[in-house]
């Protein structure tokens, strides 16, 4: 049975597109079932759309007078994701902090991919973290989303080596063709059951 995904998303939904064509070029044995994004116009929701893909906007704004907006927000959006089946919640450029409400219905069945090599530079502006701290090597993680911020046990990651003279823009451009790469081959693990969770580490099963 191909693992079915919801993916959350709030702009252009590079990596949505990524693992669309994952699945339809046979690398991953995944349905996506439903986009979700806090943003109306995020472009994502059209490129869903093109692929025949159920779509949703559901609008932040119209939780701001419940007293814990952001838990109703995600309790509306997690049972959104039930009602269509999702086993595996996937966050692909979404830029809300997701509430223990959400993750506690899709308990270890909820991951992330971040611009750096985890658990280096978390949070906001990875790539200019990097170049500020003169690393001298970044990249992406896909990790499981814990309660913590990019906490989660991670459980693959690609190195992108920092040029000199780059700049973020270099630097996001190389780790982003990176993570188009990483995402659907973590996913399928996944779909595959070959992921074993022990503490903060991911072992990979063969």
């Amino acid at each position: 049975m191909a693992l079915a995904l919801g993916v959350l998303i709030s702009g252009r939904g590079s990596n949505l597109l990524a693992i669309l064509d994952a699945i339809q070029d046979g690398r991953l044995d995944a349905n996506v079932n439903i986009v979700i994004s806090n943003k109306e116009n995020a472009g994502g929701l059209e490129l869903a759309k093109e692929r025949g893909i159920q779509t949703k906007f559901i609008d932040p704004k119209t939780f701001a007078q419940e007293n814990n907006r952001r838990e109703a927000y995600d309790l509306v959006v997690g049972k959104m994701l039930q009602e269509h089946g999702v086993e595996c919640v996937v966050l692909a450029g979404y830029m809300r902090i997701v509430t223990p409400a959400l993750i506690r219905m899709f308990p270890s069945k909820m991951v992330n991919i971040h611009p750096s090599l985890l658990p280096s530079f978390p949070g906001l502006d990875a790539q200019r973290q990097a170049l500020e701290w003169g690393a001298k090597v970044s990249g992406c993680s896909v990790h499981f989303v814990t309660e913590g911020v990019d906490e989660g046990p991670i459980i693959c990651q690609k190195p992108v080596v920092i040029n000199q003279g780059d700049t973020v823009e270099t630097l996001s451009e190389r780790i982003l063709e990176q993570e188009h790469r990483l995402y659907p081959e973590a996913l399928q693990l996944m779909a595959q059951e070959r992921l074993q969770v022990d503490g903060r580490t991911v072992r990979i099963l063969h």
